[in-house]
């Protein structure tokens, strides 16, 4: 019977009694009965989406699957030559997934560096084991610096001290005495302790906190969206313009029977296919792919992996940044601050002069001491000269006693919290509380002239007698340099920031107010708040900074601002940040984060610097306001290819192009113009709405060009005999890449001289098409007669004049309709 939790639900195994067990431990029988029964620490450490994960997103997709049925028809018809359409979809596939494989292998090198071995009793000899071989009811040792592999509970402690920062992002230590847990994923900062497993592999605390976050789900993207909802209408409308476009291209072959009679009809289909397939924006799904791509390639090089490619287009459009403090906003751990008088009304002097060299000696000593607690160690940066004189007695810190303390020649001197040395009521107790409100953790250096001892002569782990507290020795969490120009950037942009921390709500404050936030309202202690509701809403809807904050509160708190509409990242590192991350818009992983936490997070900033996160918005930009530029030009095509192929469907027309002909046509007209356009630096703001004020441009656009192509084809059936197929197709080929190259300035204005560049060498490429020998027979042009050749210019220029119509009244109807996307645009060329 498999089972991951407490053994005593399966009789079958073998229970050794406590005493036994913190003797020998588990023997080799007793390991392989729970081996059996399924109860390892097997764990599944994928740190990011797998392979077929990857596959899935960029495969199947509705313009794949459109684009497949098409370019299935042609390849069973034998005219590989007219498959080029794909070329965009099959592209659009490989780059982007290889641009996320590429972050997945990446992300997990990184995971497979945590895999230390663990200490464990196994037939009363102490062994090393890989974490994946312990069992339920193995006995573990536990030493500073060693990470807790399991849920197991404490089976004895000599100043076991655990930091759960990880779990619950709390970042003081937690003492553990006898028949307390600890928790996976925690570590011990110090002391050492004996602790057997309850709860392995899939059924600890932090498998079950990241089971959730594992869960794969698609990142929302408007730019994708907005193309889905596109090709959803239109898939929708593709039956009857099917119908429509097959029917007419028969029609115009010579009716059915004549087609199948004469074996026509395969031409007829080509060409009704081509049709269709210009329905299909597929161009503009490449071009998005690309961005996201091109993107992603230029932030890896500032250490920011892109997991997901909308990533980056998703920040850009945030207006909420959630973060934890510790790691995030804070460098992690303290530093010492400075030497202060016991009276914080006291004149303060050089307080680290006052104090005698034997104090300071004595200082020195507990930030050297190999086994001194995080906070003490800090001390080595601001004393370094260590008393001469040999130590005759140490007691440990834990953080049952709260102190700890050395004895030299000069005396005893103790290190500890206010709490355990200073008298309760007292004026210096009330100072330093005063110190801890403004965000400084406060210990006291006292003095005494033994430690006591026991009738051995052994030290006794007990506060002196006769003790003289001396100054209070602060220390302060290193705010992270950057992060104070970070947030004031974010905010300059609009970008509403919380701070969401498991940490004591004072000293979170503190660091929030050293970052330059406003803390004027104070932080909220959510232990107070319920985990969900209306309370914990107008809270994180109201207030900007919050301490004690559990995992579940983290994950509600982002739920609650999605609701009221607003577009939420979140930054972490710990496993409790794990469920806000994946429920975040955008999660955002350091560095050094938990393997879990990065595997839901869509971005991680390798290098820890939160303050790479603006060069990362700057590239969502750029995207998203030129994906909106070739939107305009993508959807101007779509629309017109649906209206012609309809047009032509009831006039019962002949499709005016082969495929040959219409790629290098879409090529000219949207395909190589657009991917200059992406690559355009573009600092305007997010403004949403981008697929309405596309279509406003370019359904009339659409009217337009189809117009003209329907002109230049009535022009020419009106000529008879005298002019063939091949010669109408030429001819509105012209029209098409006359009108559609100018559409091109219109997305691109102002007209820089590289951009008009760009321009002259779209047209030169329209002529090449039609004059250059090779160009022209692989396209079957043919010149039209000299009347028809000069309406197709004709048509085009009046087509140029009533898209440049069309732009202005655009213009005036965004001024009218949609004033912040001109300010953004406005705001973007100053810039």
């Amino acid at each position: 019977m498999k089972n991951t939790g407490s053994v005593s639900t399966d009789s079958t195994l073998s229970t050794p009694s406590s005493e036994d067990l913190m003797k020998n431990g588990l023997n080799e029988v007793q390991v392989e009965q729970r081996v059996r029964a399924g109860m390892t620490n097997h764990q599944d450490q994928s740190s990011s989406r797998s392979t077929l994960t990857i596959i899935r997103t960029h495969l199947f997709t509705l313009f794949n699957l459109v684009l497949g049925l098409c370019g299935a028809v042609v390849i069973a018809l034998g005219r590989w030559l007219d498959t080029l359409f794909l070329l965009a979809a099959i592209a659009n596939v490989v780059v982007g997934f290889i641009q996320e494989f590429s972050a997945k292998r990446k992300l997990d090198q990184i995971a497979l560096l945590r895999r230390d071995p663990v200490s464990v009793i196994r037939s009363g000899s102490v062994v090393q084991l890989p974490m994946e071989q312990l069992v339920v009811d193995d006995v573990v040792l536990l030493k500073r610096g060693d990470q807790v592999p399991a849920d197991a509970l404490v089976l004895s402690s000599d100043g076991l001290d655990v930091d759960e920062s990880m779990l619950t992002g709390e970042n003081d230590p937690v003492a553990k005495r006898p028949n307390d847990k600890v928790l996976s994923a925690s570590s011990v900062v110090g002391g050492t302790g004996r602790v057997r497993i309850y709860a392995a592999g899939t059924s600890s605390h932090a498998a079950k906190l990241a089971q959730e976050a594992r869960k794969f789900s698609v990142i929302h993207s408007e730019l994708r969206a907005g193309m889905e909802r596109v090709v959803r209408w239109i898939t929708y409308a593709l039956v009857p313009i099917i119908a429509i476009v097959l029917n007419g291209q028969m029609v115009a072959a010579g009716g059915w029977r004549y087609a199948f009679e004469h074996n026509v009809w395969q031409d007829a289909i080509i060409v009704a296919v081509s049709s269709i397939a210009s329905m299909i924006p597929q161009g503009l799904a490449l071009m998005t792919t690309i961005s996201f791509a091109t993107a992603a390639v230029k932030l890896a090089q500032d250490d920011v992996l892109i997991q997901e490619q909308p990533a980056v287009e998703v920040l850009a459009r945030v207006d909420v940044v959630c973060f934890d403090k510790t790691g995030t906003l804070t460098e992690g751990g303290v530093r010492f601050n400075e030497l202060l008088p016991l009276s914080v009304q006291t004149s303060q002097d050089d307080s680290s002069s006052a104090l005698s060299e034997a104090g300071q000696q004595a200082l020195a000593w507990f930030g050297a001491d190999e086994n001194a607690n995080p906070t003490a160690a800090a001390l080595a940066d601001g004393f370094r000269v260590v008393p001469s004189s040999p130590v005759r007695g140490v007691i440990a810190f834990s953080s049952a006693l709260r102190f700890s303390a050395v004895e030299f020649d000069t005396g005893a001197w103790v290190l500890g919290a206010p709490e355990a040395l200073l008298e309760g009521g007292s004026a210096e107790r009330e100072s330093a509380q005063q110190l801890a409100s403004s965000g400084l953790r406060t210990m006291v250096l006292a003095h005494a002239s033994s430690l006591e001892r026991d009738a051995k002569g052994e030290v006794v782990p007990r506060i002196p007698t006769a003790l003289k507290p001396l100054c209070f020795v602060t220390f302060r969490e290193q705010v992270r340099k950057e992060a104070p120009e970070t947030l004031a950037y974010f905010r300059s942009q609009g970008i509403d920031l919380k701070v969401l921390s498991g940490d004591n709500p004072q000293t979170v404050a503190a660091a929030a107010k050293t970052a330059g936030m406003d803390v004027s309202a104070g932080a909220i202690d959510t232990s107070l708040l319920p985990d969900q509701g209306p309370e914990l809403t107008e809270a994180v809807l109201n207030h900007a900074v919050f301490g004690r904050v559990n995992p579940q509160q983290k994950k509600n708190m982002v739920l609650a601002l999605q609701e009221h509409g607003k577009t939420v990242a979140m930054t972490g590192d710990g496993i409790n940040d794990a469920l806000a991350l994946k429920h975040a818009d955008l999660g955002i992983a350091m560095g050094n984060a938990a393997p879990a936490t990065k595997a839901v997070s869509r971005l991680v900033l390798l290098d820890g610097r939160f303050d790479r996160l603006p060069s990362v918005l700057d590239e969502g930009r750029k995207i998203i306001a030129n994906i909106e530029r070739v939107t305009n030009l993508f959807l101007s095509k779509t629309a017109f290819a649906i209206l012609l192929g309809i047009t032509l469907g009831i006039l019962c027309w002949k499709f005016p192009f082969l495929p040959r002909q219409y790629s290098t046509a879409d090529l000219l007209i949207v395909g190589g113009p657009a991917f200059f356009i992406t690559m355009f630096p573009n600092t305007r703001k997010y403004v949403s709405g981008f697929l309405n004020r596309a279509l406003h441009y370019a359904i009339p656009t659409a009217v337009i060009i189809t117009t003209m192509l329907v002109s230049v084809n009535f022009l020419g059936r009106s000529l008879g005999s005298a002019v063939v197929e091949e010669q109408i197709q030429t001819a509105t080929f012209i029209t098409l890449t006359m009108i559609g190259i100018y559409n091109v300035t219109t997305v691109i204005r102002p007209l820089r001289s590289y951009r008009l560049a760009m321009v002259g060498l779209l047209y030169l490429g329209m002529v090449a098409a039609i004059h250059v020998p090779l160009l022209h027979e692989y396209h079957q042009f043919m010149m039209p007669p000299a009347e028809l050749h000069l309406w197709s210019v004709v048509l085009g220029v009046l087509g140029i004049v009533l898209v440049e119509v069309n732009l202005r009244f655009h213009q005036r109807w965004l001024r009218r309709y949609h004033p912040q996307a001109v300010e953004a645009e406005r705001a973007a060329r100053l810039s």
